[in-house]
């Protein structure tokens, strides 16, 4: 079993994924990550975080029927790290596969892909289509509107701040903060692909 760099990972995510909706995403949950592994004290395993947030949905695009279970697959046919493999995985937890999050990494990959989700969807919704200026309220608002942003589940968010130990409030404003540090550095990356 071998470390991926996160070059490596970014190819490997090209070769799955051709939607930019999907790159993106895997972009904004990859900066996510890493904004939590330095607030939560895991500086030095930031890229680690990274390089999960940014696999994490491999294998959506082509195998949607098996998410989190075909990218077990990939992975180990190239021998990627056994702590990667379980780490994305794991955000498929009770949905997809029953491989519980463990490592407070890994909640907090489940907790937010969906939120990541919801937030996106909230600030196309906005004058400045950003979340440089949105405000907890506003996701708040939205959260509770099970027909806004549908695909985005609400009860996955719930358990995985149940998970966390944490309240909602504060799952959803750090995520703001996270999704702020490189949201024009995707975009500008996303666009010129």
């Amino acid at each position: 079993m071998k470390n991926i760099t996160r070059e490596e990972a970014l190819e490997l995510l090209k070769e799955y994924n051709k939607d930019k909706f999907h790159i993106k995403h895997a972009l904004t949950v990859e900066g996510v990550m890493k904004y939590f592994a330095e607030k939560l004290g895991y500086g030095e395993e930031k890229e680690f975080w990274g390089i999960v947030g940014l696999l994490h949905d491999l294998d959506f695009e082509m195998y949607p029927d098996e998410h989190c279970k075909k990218v077990q697959e990939i992975m180990k046919e190239k021998e990627i790290d056994e702590k990667i493999i379980h780490a994305v995985a794991s955000h498929g937890y009770n949905l997809t596969v029953d491989i519980k999050p463990e490592h407070e990494m890994e909640k907090i990959l489940y907790a937010t892909d969906e939120l990541t989700g919801l937030i996106g969807a909230v600030a196309l919704m906005r004058p400045s289509k950003s979340v440089q200026d949105m405000e907890l309220k506003s996701v708040k608002k939205k959260f509770k509107n099970e027909k806004f942003a549908a695909g985005c589940s609400r009860k996955v968010i719930e358990d995985g701040t149940q998970m966390l130990g944490w309240d909602l409030d504060k799952l959803i404003e750090e995520t703001i903060l996270a999704m702020r540090v490189d949201e024009e550095k995707i975009n500008n990356y996303v666009e010129s692909l």
